[in-house]
């Protein structure tokens, strides 16, 4: 198994942690996005259900 070589310094756990956190919010923003481009119509990117109503099939 994989052992450190030596202690990580509490700068470097700091950054990391930090750099961990900040994905949350990146994420946040682009699934914010996403979902305003589904609801306005403007949505190219992707692919995602529509679902056929009972009127558009008669």
């Amino acid at each position: 198994m994989a052992v450190p070589k030596k202690k990580t310094s509490k700068g470097k756990r700091n950054q990391r942690h930090a750099r961990w956190k900040a994905k949350a919010g990146e994420a946040a923003l682009r699934a914010m996005s996403i979902g305003k481009a589904v609801l306005s119509g403007r949505a190219r990117g992707f692919v995602y259900p529509v679902e056929e109503t009972a009127e558009e099939e008669s």
